[in-house]
């Protein structure tokens, strides 16, 4: 099938399931729209477009909630300068909605907080379908797309919905970033939906949002990281220890997988009680979705997919002591996973 067909067939897929979904939306009453804990430029994309589809199409706004913090400084500029309005979940009466939504996450991962004995209505989502996600009513899953705004800029098409410049503008930030310019995990919609968003996006917006300015913690903890990373080989371990916001985590494991030589980072920081984790991987033949999970299994919960995943173990008290322990025990299960034997780790930074 060519590049052509296989996007002509996806939007077909994309008109069915979201022709159905917003006919059986019709009738209903309020919206939420759940996204996962401390967003990212893809849940919030996904998010904004979703309530932009029920609003052109049904007249009707939906609440977009959300729990823990945004911290990192360029999703906080995304949602200032694209007015993104977000609701803490804590605050939201869950029984005032007769539909819930839930994007670019789903029941049961661990990265949302959600209470369990809530329905789900509707799932969009482009991670690996999890085994609770299949008894909700509108699931479309797929974990052959890079990003979850990718799915929502095909309803938008398939629907012939005006995407305005700020929507075009979240939705191509939300493909950049989450697949650094097509280079990690980008599928051929993802390609089709950058390239053709680009022209419509707002380039003062992008560049405020892809430049923010950075607050000093942010220097703090890229030198407390470098200072205390071991490597193992082809393996980078760094412990950021007591951090600030669970974001950072991704995003020191995204900033020290390109250093030479390196092919897997395990990142790692401690955030209210829990050890908050990421890996990143240049080898397309390791699964870090995969991985990730056995490393936490029974411990946490976890999640991702082949270059990218995240997770966290819970009840882990803050001392130096346990943050060392907790390093050491996943350093040995993720040297167990890559068959990594005997070789003597090495310090980025050598102590004096």
């Amino acid at each position: 099938m060519t590049s052509d067909n296989l996007v002509q067939e996806n939007l077909r897929h994309s008109k069915v399931h979201s022709d159905e979904m917003l006919e059986w939306l019709r009738g209903k009453g309020k919206a939420i729209i759940i996204i996962h804990d401390n967003p990212d430029p893809d849940c919030l994309a996904s998010a904004m477009a979703l309530r932009h589809l029920l609003a052109m199409k049904l007249s009707r706004d939906a609440v977009i909630a959300f729990s823990g913090m945004i911290g990192r400084s360029e999703n906080i500029a995304m949602a200032k300068e694209l007015e993104i309005t977000l609701t803490p979940l804590e605050l939201v009466d869950l029984d005032e909605f007769s539909v819930v939504c839930m994007l670019d996450t789903q029941p049961g991962t661990g990265n949302n907080s959600l209470p369990d004995d809530c329905r789900v209505d509707i799932v969009i989502d482009h991670h690996p379908l999890r085994e609770a996600t299949k008894s909700c009513r509108w699931v479309d899953v797929r974990d052959d797309y890079g990003v979850t705004a990718t799915i929502l800029y095909e309803y938008l098409v398939a629907q012939n919905i005006q995407i305005g410049t700020k929507l075009a503008t979240a939705l191509f930030y939300a493909i950049k970033s989450e697949t650094q310019d097509l280079g990690r995990e980008a599928n051929q919609p993802d390609r089709n939906a950058y390239l053709r968003l680009f022209p419509v996006a707002n380039k003062r917006l992008l560049n405020e949002i892809s430049h923010p300015k950075l607050p000093v913690e942010h220097f703090r903890t890229i030198h407390s990281g470098v200072e205390n990373t071991t490597i193992y080989g082809k393996l980078l371990v760094v412990n950021l220890q007591a951090i600030c916001f669970p974001e950072v985590v991704s995003e020191i494991a995204d900033y020290l997988i390109r250093l030479e030589g390196i092919e897997i980072v395990l990142s790692m920081g401690h955030y209210n009680n829990e050890m908050i984790l990421s890996i990143r991987t240049t080898d397309a033949l390791l699964n870090a979705g995969e991985i990730i999970k056995r490393l936490v299994a029974g411990k946490g919960t976890a999640g991702g997919h082949g270059m990218m995943a995240g997770g966290k173990l819970d009840n882990v008290p803050f001392s130096s002591a346990t943050l060392k322990e907790v390093e050491d025990f996943l350093t040995r299960r993720m040297l167990l996973e890559l068959s990594i034997g005997d070789v003597a780790p090495t310090r980025l930074i050598e102590s004096h």
